[in-house]
């Protein structure tokens, strides 16, 4: 399972949705990099293959970060892994 996990500026919770397969994962993360990086802010609306009944939809001028990561792995004392979970360590 691949998720793509979606900050937003001024909300310190992230949106998460996730896709069973990880070519799909790498498309939409390449899909909100490029409307990040957009001149003009688009709407993007995604849904969540695990649960299809969660659905969200935001302005790309609203994103802060973007990642993706593997969540059928194994992580470190139930956090998910990223760029910070070594620190606390």
């Amino acid at each position: 399972m691949i998720s793509i996990d979606i900050t937003f500026k001024y909300s310190p919770i992230p949106v998460s949705v996730e896709r069973k397969e990880t070519e799909d994962g790498e498309k939409l993360y390449k899909q909100v990099v490029e409307a990040l990086t957009s001149e003009t802010p688009k709407l993007i609306e995604l849904t969540c293959e695990k649960q299809p009944e969660k659905r969200v939809a935001f302005l790309s001028s609203q994103i802060c970060a973007v990642v993706l990561s593997d969540k059928s792995g194994s992580t470190v004392s139930g956090r998910s892994p990223g760029f910070f979970s070594a620190a606390g360590e």
